[in-house]
């Protein structure tokens, strides 16, 4: 008999022998893995990662650099695709700078990619701001990065985890995307 006729494979369980029946996990995509963001995440890596944010986005307002703005675009773009194994900025967070902090405290994982997207979308309008000519614009939408990134890396403060906690609470943000997240929001909320 085949895997096709005893139906194992479809089920996602293996066949060892006549009494004994293991299951399978479901092996995800390579697409799947490469764009995968940790969860939970060490919120010591956050922060940094935030420190970092502040740093590169002070540093583009005081040289007016435009350039500047698309890299800190781009270094959200690839936090948002797979954490920080694709970001410099991620990677000096999480290898070198969050180890000195202590011990990781883990935090949940969607709240934070979630974060992130806002800080792509803050920083990508910027950046398109500045090459459209609109540089006050373009460096007053910064100032809302700066803020933000700071409250995360000097008060603990994710605004972004934050907002995501509103929508979950909202019923915009299904509890399956963040079980652990949906539990505070029910306690918080008195369900």
């Amino acid at each position: 008999m085949t895997e096709s006729q005893t139906g194992f494979a479809q089920t996602g369980f293996a066949h060892v022998d006549a009494t004994e029946v293991v299951s399978v996990a479901p092996r995800q995509s390579l697409l799947r893995r490469a764009f995968a963001f940790p969860n939970p995440v060490n919120e010591y890596a956050a922060r940094a990662t935030a420190g970092i944010v502040v740093v590169l986005s002070l540093a583009a307002l005081l040289t007016q650099s435009g350039w500047a703005l698309w890299a800190i675009a781009i270094g959200f773009a690839l936090r948002v695709a797979g954490g920080p194994r694709y970001s410099p900025e991620g990677r000096l967070a999480v290898h070198v700078i969050a180890p000195r902090l202590g011990p990781a405290r883990l935090v949940a994982g969607p709240p934070k990619r979630f974060a992130q997207g806002i800080g792509l979308v803050v920083s990508t309008a910027a950046a398109i701001l500045h090459a459209s000519g609109l540089v006050v614009a373009a460096w007053s939408v910064l100032g809302i990065l700066i803020v933000a990134a700071s409250l995360e890396a000097f008060v603990g403060f994710c605004l972004g985890c934050w907002i995501f906690g509103r929508l979950q609470d909202a019923g915009l943000i299904p509890a399956s995307v963040c079980e652990a997240c949906s539990s505070v929001g029910s306690a918080r909320s008195g369900r």
